[in-house]
């Protein structure tokens, strides 16, 4: 009844005008350039492209924190060592939340497409980017993988 009264929005109404923040034009062509670099097996240039080179960048993913950017490189490195592993990246940007005017918060999901031996992998990610001069830095990754449904079926089934 307060709501009627006050003129509340609707979730549904505060969910859309989310969805309408435009995504900062340097972002998306910085993930679009990823998505390229790690398509031709170069990870050490997705870094590059995106990652703020600095030790207190901090990559969030199943094995808990990992700070630096050598340190995030190198777990990339382990993690995908060659361009099997890696097979093809393709992100959707899903909403962007800015904070302040130098930062700004991705979420969105990304799937990699690999061999039948290898399966494919996907999951969702949240992206802090800072601005720095004219130019768009991660600063924090945060990383979730999706598990296959046999796995998820698997485990309930043994609850």
């Amino acid at each position: 009844v307060a709501c009627w009264f006050t003129g509340c929005s609707t979730v549904e109404n505060q969910r859309e005008s989310i969805r309408t923040v435009a995504i900062p034009d340097g972002v998306v062509e910085k993930m679009h350039q990823q998505e390229m670099a790690w398509n031709q097996g170069d990870v050490m240039s997705f870094m590059e492209i995106a990652y703020w080179p600095n030790d207190s960048l901090v990559f969030i993913g199943s094995k808990g924190p990992t700070y630096g950017f050598q340190e995030t490189l190198s777990n990339y490195q382990n993690s995908y060592p060659d361009v099997a592993a890696m097979g093809e990246l393709e992100f959707a940007l899903l909403h962007w939340k800015p904070l302040g005017s130098n930062h700004g918060l991705l979420i969105g999901s990304w799937k990699l497409s690999r061999t039948d031996s290898l399966g494919n992998l996907s999951g969702h990610f949240s992206l802090t980017w800072e601005l720095q001069g004219d130019n768009w830095l991660i600063i924090a990754d945060h990383r979730v993988v999706c598990l296959p449904s046999r796995y998820i079926f698997v485990q309930n089934a043994a609850i």
